[in-house]
C-alpha cells in the first residue's frame, strides 16, 4: 500500500490510535506539528516557505549532516534548468521548486522524486513574459506552497502578478491575475496557505495588493489594495494574543489582516518603506527588519497599540530573522551573525562570518545553518552567551536560495560552473 500525505482544508479531524479520520476513510497517521491555520503538517514535510510554523525553524528530533563536500554526505545531485532563486517544498515523496528561463521568459515548476532526484516533471506555467531586474533576482524568486492535492506558485509576468495552480501530476488548475506589476527589484514572495486559501501578497510602485484565493477555483475571495511603493515580504500568519493575523511588513507600515475576510485588524507605524524578510513573532511582538531607504529592525506590539518595544539601525534586509528561547538570531547582509535580546532588543554578541549573504538561516536542533552568497555554510550555536562555531563547509561557487532542512537532511539549490557555463543544482545532503 502507498502511504500518501494528507493536509486538511477545514480543521475537523481527529485522532483514534495510529490513524486519522478524514471523513472518507482511515489513513495511517504521522506525527505531525499542529499550526494554527488548520492544515495538519507531517513533521517530514516542509510544505511552505520557511517551514511548517513558517520561522524559519525545523523539526529539533533530527540530526542533519553538519559537514560536507562535493564528496561527503551527497545523498543525490540533480541539474536544475533554467535560473531561479527562490526555495523548496516538500511534501510526501516529491520536492517542488520553480525555475526560469531567461531567454525565452518562460516560468516553470518543477517536481523532483525526494528520494532520489529525479525529476518526475517539469511544467511550463508561462511561456514568455518572465521579469527580473536586479541581479540578485530571478523570474522564479518564489517558494511555491502545496497542500498535498494542489501546488500553488506566484510569477511576476509581462506587468502582471499572476497566482497558479497545479495539480501533482503537473497540470494547471488554475490561473488568476493578483494585480499589475512593475518591475523595481524583483519579486520574491511567496504564497501562504491558511484554511480553504492561498493567499499572495504583491506590492509595487504602481499600487499593489494582497489578495486570498480559494485554493479550488482560484475565485478572488478577498483583496485590498496596498500603497503605492515597492516592498517584497511574503504574507505571513502568526497567532498574537490568541487570534491569528495576516502581518504585512514594509511601506513604512506594519498591517495585521484577518486572513478569512481581508478585514483591518489594525495598522501602525513600526517599519522602513522597503523590506524582504518575512517577520517572526515570540506571541506578543512583531519583528521586522528592512533595508531602503533606511536600515531598520524593530519590535512592535501587536495588540494594535502601535507601541514600539525598541529599535535599531541593524542591515538585516533579505536573510529572515530567527528565535529562540527569548532571543533573536540574525545574520546581516555584509555576512555577520548577530544575538539580540528579544524583550529589549539589547546586542548580545556579533562575529563575521564572511561574504554578503541573501539566504536566510535555518535553525534545528540547537544549531544555526547559514549559507553566504559564495556557498560557503557556517554552522554555529544558536546560543545567547556568546558565537559558537560549529563547522564550515563549501559547496558550489553561488547560493542566494534558502535551503530546506527536513527529515534529517538538507535541501540546498545553488550554482556551479560546468564547461564555462552557469548552471543551478539541487542536492539533497544527509547520511547515505
Amino acid at each position: 500500500m502507498v502511504q500518501k500525505t494528507f493536509f486538511l482544508r477545514e480543521p475537523c479531524a481527529w485522532a483514534l490510535g495510529a490513524f486519522f479520520l478524514l471523513g472518507c476513510g482511515l489513513v495511517q497517521a504521522q506525527e505531525s506539528d499542529k499550526i494554527n491555520d488548520g492544515l495538519s503538517v507531517p513533521a517530514t514535510d516542509w510544505p511552505w516557505w520557511r517551514g511548517p510554523s513558517r520561522n524559519g525553524t525545523a523539526a529539533s528530533d533530527q540530526a542533519p549532516p553538519i559537514q560536507w563536500d562535493r564528496e561527503t554526505n551527497i545523498v543525490w545531485k540533480t541539474p536544475i534548468a533554467g535560473r531561479g532563486y527562490g526555495s523548496m517544498c516538500l511534501v510526501a515523496d516529491k520536492v517542488y521548486l520553480a525555475t526560469a528561463d531567461e531567454a525565452s521568459g518562460s516560468q516553470s515548476v518543477i517536481c523532483l522524486d525526494r528520494k532520489t532526484g529525479r525529476v518526475v516533471w517539469s511544467k511550463i506555467v508561462h511561456e514568455t513574459g518572465g521579469m527580473r531586474k536586479n541581479e540578485k533576482s530571478t523570474a522564479a524568486s518564489c517558494t511555491p506552497a502545496c497542500d498535498g492535492q494542489s501546488i500553488y506558485v506566484g510569477f511576476p509576468n509581462d506587468g502582471r502578478l499572476m497566482a497558479s495552480a497545479l495539480g501533482l501530476d503537473g497540470q494547471i488548475l488554475w490561473q488568476t491575475k493578483i494585480t499589475d506589476y512593475v518591475e523595481h527589484q524583483g519579486y520574491g514572495a511567496s504564497p501562504a496557505l491558511y484554511q480553504s486559501l492561498v493567499i499572495i501578497a504583491a506590492d509595487t510602485k504602481a499600487g499593489g495588493a494582497i489578495a486570498g484565493l480559494d485554493r479550488t477555483s482560484g475565485k478572488i475571495i478577498w483583496r485590498r489594495e496596498r500603497p503605492k511603493v515597492p516592498n517584497y515580504p511574503s504574507p505571513v500568519i502568526l497567532n498574537l494574543f490568541g487570534k491569528d493575523q495576516l502581518i504585512m511588513t514594509g511601506c513604512d507600515l506594519v498591517t495585521s489582516l484577518n486572513p478569512l475576510s481581508g478585514e483591518l485588524n489594525w495598522e501602525v507605524p513600526g517599519a522602513t518603506t522597503e523590506c524582504v524578510t518575512s517577520t517572526l513573532s515570540d506571541g506578543k511582538h512583531v519583528y521586522t527588519s528592512g533595508g531602503y531607504p533606511r536600515n531598520h529592525m524593530s519590535a512592535v506590539l501587536a495588540d494594535g497599540s502601535g507601541k514600539l518595544a525598541w529599535e535599531n539601525d541593524s542591515r538585516v534586509y533579505v536573510p529572515s530573522l530567527l528565535i529562540r528561547q527569548g532571543t533573536l538570531y540574525g545574520v546581516l547582509d555584509a555576512g555577520i551573525a548577530v544575538a539580540w535580546d528579544a524583550a529589549s532588543g539589547k546586542e548580545l554578541w556579533r562575529n563575521r562570518l564572511g561574504g554578503s549573504v541573501s539566504a536566510s538561516p535555518v535553525l534545528v536542533a540547537g544549531n544555526i545553518y547559514a549559507w553566504n552568497e559564495a556557498g560557503e555554510c557556517f554552522v554555529y550555536r544558536a546560543k545567547p552567551e556568546g558565537f559558537e562555531l560549529v563547522a564550515k563547509n563549501q559547496l558550489g561557487e553561488e547560493s542566494l536560495s534558502t535551503p530546506v532542512i527536513c527529515d534529517s537532511r538538507i535541501y540546498y539549490r545553488c550554482t556551479e560552473q560546468v564547461d564555462g557555463k552557469r548552471q543551478e543544482f539541487l542536492y539533497c545532503l544527509g547520511a547515505k
